[in-house]
């Protein structure tokens, strides 16, 4: 039963705590940018999500529509180095069209050797209606394998998602020496199945702790490192494994 999900916890109490011990596996998160330009954050909060609490021995499937490559470029294995992943255990796979993305979707859900599924969807995709949300929320949770449904140029829509997001880039504190700050995020739980929603935080990524802490507003500077798992969309090989 989805109550009876194992939950991961995400290092920040107050989050982990309004999560009911942390995000769930075995189900549907949804993420959604809160302006366009905020989509480079919100697959970077799902990277860092994903970093936190995947094993690294586990594989991290990553499913792209063709349009997505267009729009946001293909991936570089630092990009997701910088943010703790492991890109060796990373696959990326790019399909056609929504029809196909949410079919590959599914066929991944159903292998309980991955650590997590990512699928990337850019625009309204009307495919992904409620029965199409029903029958990836049913393969997640039989395999207990949870996915993360990224949203980008798109409206929320009724779904069987546990848990709905959205995600701004925020300005990040300078460290020593002025160097660029942590990737930092302001995000709202606009939904959430069974538990309080229409919280909001403002969190940090440490990579090397591999947890998120929680910033105050003041003193910040640009954050940098959110948008660097991209690059353009001209350059590279989508649809191959990436390369550490």
């Amino acid at each position: 039963m989805a109550d009876e999900a194992p939950r991961h916890a995400l290092g920040l109490a107050s989050l982990d705590a309004a999560l009911g011990g942390g995000l769930a596996g075995g189900q549907i998160h949804e993420i959604y940018p809160a302006e366009s330009d905020d989509a480079g954050a919100a697959i970077g909060l799902v990277m860092a999500m994903t970093v936190g609490i995947v094993d690294r021995s586990l594989p991290v499937m990553w499913l792209r529509s063709r349009r997505a490559v267009r729009s946001a470029g293909v991936f570089q294995a630092n990009g997701w180095a910088e943010l703790g992943g492991a890109p060796g255990h990373a696959l990326v796979g790019v399909v056609a069209d929504t029809v196909m993305l949410l079919r590959a979707a599914v066929d991944a859900l159903r292998c309980s050797a991955l650590g997590a599924v990512i699928v990337e969807g850019w625009g309204p995709m009307p495919e992904l209606d409620l029965t199409a949300s029903r029958r990836l929320a049913l393969a997640a949770e039989k395999s207990g394998v949870p996915l993360f449904l990224l949203r980008c140029d798109a409206q929320p829509m009724p779904s069987a998602a546990r848990t709905r997001w959205k995600v701004a880039a925020a300005p990040s504190r300078a460290l020593p020496g002025n160097a660029p700050g942590r990737p930092t995020f302001d995000i709202t739980l606009l939904r959430q199945r069974s538990g309080p929603c229409g919280l909001a935080w403002r969190l940090e990524w440490d990579r090397d702790q591999c947890q998120f802490h929680e910033t105050e507003v003041s003193g910040a500077v640009a954050s940098v490192p959110v948008r660097r798992p991209l690059a353009d969309a001209g350059s590279g090989s989508p649809g191959s494994r990436i390369a550490a």
